[in-house]
């Protein structure tokens, strides 16, 4: 007489058992479909560690941006600049500190990095290598953590601090994670940021890279301060990509130094490669030799992260006034007049908009 009611409950059992197992399924199901669904401008505010990002993205607000500190180099003699550039960041929200560059006269042969012809590089490319390696020389004997290093007529959209560091941030952090939570803002695993360029490629199109697996990018779409497709200059097509989009990727090869960040280790590194073991070239090229290096794997290299921001979010300010002012390295003839200053791929101009309505 028992064993139908032992039959009847173990029927039980397992229907119950099955209808769990179903459930767990279906909410299984579901929240894998919406994780692959997931777009990046909407990843989850964590990190790989499962994290909340926002105590970590907050600096990106402070008066140095995020990084230890900031260094704007230029010849001391351009006071012009200095003061456009003073005016700019304070209006902006961030403190910067001056570090005189230098003429390439005033470096001796013996100073100069082995096999460097001299004469072929021009004196103005060797004073401002030797600017950038002072300063990259400082953060390697002031052990700062990281920096960032800007020219003295940088000019930048006045969303910065409000928009674009704190994407920015937050999509730089997910490349080489060790899972740990960072000391950045912007992860801790990068040897430099390259953040101002003039033109940049993704490092799929280097030929030495035909073949192997792509690099990833982390993409900011719909960004209203990206410039229109009419109005954005650079290396890379981008009326190939839906418009106002712009890229955190692993560095191709950028033109120009404009502006870029260093940690402590790609501080070290740097210091090695272009100063003490030789030196590529013009500095920007150099630096973007060492990147490349890095993105192609190159077994002579020392292993370089780098990450650049495509369009740039800091790019070279032309001030009203005579063209041949617009550069301290390149001799510029021209006797040309400029009668309102102009930035290329800035939407909304620090400099321009503080002459306007700011001040």
């Amino acid at each position: 007489m028992g064993r139908p009611k032992i039959m009847r409950q173990s029927s039980r059992q397992l229907f119950s058992g099955l209808l769990a197992f179903f459930i767990l399924f279906v909410f299984l199901a579901t929240s894998i479909s919406s994780m692959r669904k997931m777009p990046v401008k909407d990843l989850p505010h964590q990190n790989k560690a499962g994290h909340p990002s926002g105590a970590i993205v907050n600096p990106v607000t402070n008066n140095t941006l995020g990084f230890s500190k900031i260094f704007v180099l230029g010849l001391p003699e351009r006071t012009d600049k200095r003061d456009a550039f003073a005016l700019a960041s304070i209006l902006t929200g961030f403190h910067a500190e001056f570090v005189d560059g230098l003429r390439g006269e005033t470096i001796p042969d013996q100073a100069v990095p082995p096999r460097v012809d001299r004469k072929a590089l021009m004196e103005s490319n060797l004073g401002s290598w030797r600017g950038h390696m002072n300063v990259i020389r400082r953060i390697v004997e002031e052990d700062i953590e990281t920096a960032l290093i800007m020219e003295d007529d940088m000019d930048w959209d006045v969303r910065l601090k409000t928009q674009q560091l704190p994407q920015i941030a937050e999509r730089a952090r997910y490349f080489w994670d060790s899972g740990n939570i960072p000391s950045s803002p912007y992860g801790d695993s990068w040897d430099v940021l390259w953040l101002g360029h003039c033109g940049e490629i993704f490092p799929e199109v280097l030929p030495e890279n035909e073949g192997k697996p792509l690099h990833p990018k982390y993409i900011i779409p719909n960004d209203d301060t990206v410039p229109p497709l009419d109005k954005i200059t650079g290396l890379v097509e981008f009326d190939k990509y839906p418009e106002f989009t712009r890229w955190v990727h692993v560095s191709g090869g950028p033109i120009c130094s404009f502006a870029y960040a260093l940690s402590q280790r790609g501080a070290r590194k740097v210091l090695y490669d272009l100063s003490i073991d030789h030196l590529g070239g013009p500095f920007d090229n150099a630096l973007a030799g060492f990147c490349r290096d890095g993105a192609s794997g190159n077994p002579d290299g020392l292993r370089a992260k780098c990450l650049s921001v495509t369009p740039p979010i800091f790019f070279h300010h032309r001030a009203k006034g005579p063209f041949k002012s617009d550069s301290d390295i390149q001799a510029i003839s021209s006797t040309e007049w400029r009668e309102k200053g102009t930035t290329e791929n800035i939407r909304w101009s620090t400099t321009l908009d503080a002459e306007e309505t700011r001040i």
